[in-house]
C-alpha cells in the first residue's frame, strides 16, 4: 500500500492520519516522493510512505480545481471581517414616517448597518427588498428585517416610530394608554438585544412616550430622547426665513416645550448673524405687534394638520430631522438640538417630564442641557407645556 508509486485516493486503515477523509470535490494534482506525476481524488502526500496531517499539500489552479465554485476562484481570503457592525441603526415601524427616517439616514451614509423591525411581515419584507435593490446607490453594505427583534441586535441608535394613531373622538389620554401597551412589547425588546443603545423616540405624543420609553427601558434618562420639538424649530426657521427673504439656516430661532399646540416659541432669542429681532421690534410676537409675527408660530402649530389634510400624513421632514439627529449622535459632533429630555428640576418644573430644551448632542446622547435665557413669559409658557403633559401622565398605568 506504501509504494512510491501508487495512486494517492486518502488514507487506508492503518495509515497515520486515519481522520481524513476524501473531498470528492476537489481535483489534486502534484508528485509523491519518487516525483512521479500522481492525479486523483483526495490528498496529495508529499511522501509515499506514511502520509500524516502536515504531509498534505492540496495544489489547486483554475485548470485543475474544476470543481471549485466561482467565488473560491475569484476571491482569496486574507482576513476576516469584523462580525459586529460599528454604526448600527435599527428603525422600529416601517410606516410612512419609520421609512422616511431610514431612507433619510441611508442617504447620509450614516449607518454601515440597517434594522427594520415591524409586526405587518409582507411589508417589512417588501420595504427590505425594495431598498436592498437601491444598494448600488448607496454606501450601507447590509440591510435587514425581520419582526423578530434578535435582528436590531448591536444597534448604537433604535429611532421608535411604533404606535397607534388617534381615533375619531378619543381622548389623548386613552391614545397614550394603548400606545404604552404596545411599547411594553418593543421597549424590553431593543434593550435586551442592544443595552448600550440610545432610543430616539419618534411616536406621538412624542414628549409622553419619551418618558413612556425611559420608565420601560431602564436606560439612563441621557439615552432616551425625544425627536421633540427639533421639527418645530425647523419649521420655524424655515417660515421665518422666508418671510425675511434669507435660507432657513441664517435665522436662528427655536421652539421649546410640548411637541404639539402648547409649545413654546422663544422669541427673545430669535436672531439673523446675532442681531435680535425683539431689539428691532420688542412687541414681536405678542398681541401688540403690528406686524403680526405671532402668526409664524400658529404656521408653525398648524402645518402638521395642514399637511395630513393635503396628503393624510407627514414623513419627510420628521424623517430629515431624526437623519441631522442621528448624525450628531453617530459622528460625535456635539450640536445643540432642541430635543424631548428630562427637565425634572428645570425652570421650575418639579414633575418628571420630558419637554424639549437646547440639548448637545454627542455620542453619549444628550451630553448636556444648554440654560437659554428665557423671559418670565416664556418660563410661564414652558411651566404650562410641563403641567399639561403631567396630567396625562400622572394617570397611565402598567410603567
Amino acid at each position: 500500500m506504501h509504494s512510491a508509486n501508487r495512486r494517492f485516493l486518502g488514507p487506508a486503515i492503518g495509515d497515520g492520519y486515519p481522520a481524513l477523509q476524501p473531498q470528492p470535490r476537489h481535483l489534486w494534482l502534484g508528485t509523491l516522493a519518487s516525483k512521479e506525476p500522481v492525479q486523483g481524488l483526495g490528498w496529495l502526500c508529499s511522501r509515499a510512505s506514511l502520509c500524516t496531517a502536515k504531509d498534505i499539500t492540496p495544489l489547486t489552479s483554475p485548470e485543475t480545481d474544476i470543481m471549485a465554485s466561482v467565488m473560491e476562484k475569484l476571491i482569496t481570503p486574507l482576513a476576516t471581517a469584523s462580525e459586529l457592525p460599528t454604526n448600527k441603526v435599527t428603525v422600529v415601524g416601517v410606516g410612512q414616517v419609520g421609512m422616511a427616517c431610514a431612507v433619510s439616514i441611508l442617504l447620509r451614509d450614516l449607518c454601515d448597518e440597517l434594522a427594520l423591525v415591524d409586526v405587518i411581515e409582507d411589508k417589512l419584507k417588501g420595504e427590505m427588498m425594495d431598498l436592498q435593490h437601491g444598494s448600488l446607490f448607496l454606501k450601507t453594505h447590509k440591510i435587514v428585517a425581520d419582526k423578530d427583534y434578535s435582528v436590531t441586535a448591536n444597534s448604537r441608535i433604535v429611532v421608535v416610530t411604533a404606535g397607534v394613531r388617534q381615533q375619531e373622538g378619543e381622548s389623548r389620554l386613552n391614545l397614550v394608554q394603548r400606545n404604552v401597551n404596545i411599547f411594553r412589547h418593543i421597549i424590553p425588546q431593543i434593550v435586551k438585544y442592544s443595552p448600550n443603545c440610545t432610543l430616539i423616540v419618534v411616536s406621538n405624543p412624542v414628549d409622553v412616550l419619551t418618558y413612556v420609553t425611559w420608565k420601560l427601558s431602564g436606560l439612563p434618562k441621557h439615552r432616551v430622547i425625544g425627536s421633540g420639538t427639533n421639527l418645530d424649530s425647523a419649521r420655524f426657521r424655515y417660515i421665518m426665513a422666508e418671510k425675511l427673504g434669507i435660507h432657513a439656516t441664517s435665522f436662528n430661532g427655536y421652539i421649546l416645550g410640548e411637541h404639539g399646540d402648547s409649545s413654546v416659541p422663544v422669541w427673545s432669542g430669535a436672531n439673523v448673524a446675532g442681531v435680535s429681532l425683539q431689539k428691532l421690534n420688542p412687541a414681536i410676537g405678542t398681541d401688540q405687534d403690528s406686524e403680526n409675527w405671532k402668526e409664524a408660530h400658529k404656521m408653525v402649530v398648524d402645518s402638521a394638520y395642514e399637511v395630513i389634510k393635503l396628503k393624510g400624513y407627514t414623513n419627510w421632514a420628521i424623517g430629515l430631522s431624526v437623519a441631522d439627529l442621528t448624525e450628531s449622535l453617530v459622528k460625535n459632533l456635539s450640536r445643540v438640538h432642541p430635543v424631548s429630555t428630562m427637565v425634572k428640576g428645570m425652570y421650575g418644573i418639579n414633575d418628571e417630564v420630558y419637554l424639549s430644551l437646547p440639548c448637545v448632542l454627542n455620542s453619549s446622547g444628550v451630553a448636556s442641557v444648554v440654560n437659554m435665557t428665557l423671559t418670565d413669559q416664556e418660563v410661564a409658557q414652558l411651566k404650562k407645556s410641563a403641567d399639561t403633559l403631567w396630567s396625562i401622565q400622572k394617570d397611565l398605568k402598567d410603567l
